[in-house]
């Protein structure tokens, strides 16, 4: 099941540890392997627990975000605290969000699934509001009956 709203949210910050995606923003499945190298990286030498050890609550942030011209992709947790690794503080906006729940057998797939929903049907139906760049984020946020649940969140403004 997938249900998507436009809410109003307050700023926040991410501290996130990332990777330059090198494919073409149009190579779908590129930039997927590219995300899935760059997680299962970071869950095997221990630069995701160690952000979880200073998040300030359970959700992990998968944020995707233009620098410099680059497409970055980070690894992130809500806190005010540091790592010793190269990060980035990725600062959201207060404002309009579109927000994508939903669910799927593994973050991966719920990630991708939101994803498209979010840039493949909820902004091009909607009558309002417009993304127009700045930095977007997967939340995953738990687990129940055996399925990851989380949301996407995308910074709009009024049309």
């Amino acid at each position: 099941m997938t249900a998507y709203n436009f809410e109003e949210k307050e700023s926040f910050i991410v501290l996130g540890i990332g990777t330059e995606l090198k494919s073409n923003y149009t190579d779908y499945a590129g930039m997927n392997k590219e995300k899935e190298n760059f997680w299962q990286a970071v869950e095997q030498d221990g630069r995701l627990d160690a952000l979880k050890a200073i998040a300030k609550n359970d959700y992990i942030f998968a944020v995707n975000e233009a620098v410099n011209n680059k497409m970055m992709y980070y690894a992130g947790v809500m806190t005010e605290k540091s790592v010793p690794e190269e990060h980035r503080v990725i600062q959201f906006p207060k404002g309009q969000y579109l927000v994508v729940k939903g669910e799927g057998k593994t973050a991966e797939e719920m990630s991708n699934t939101l994803i498209g929903i979010a840039f493949g049907q909820a902004l091009p139906e909607a009558q309002n509001f417009a993304y127009v760049g700045g930095p977007n984020t997967t939340v995953e946020m738990g687990q129940r009956d055996g399925l990851v649940y989380g949301e996407v969140w995308v910074p709009v403004v009024s049309k």
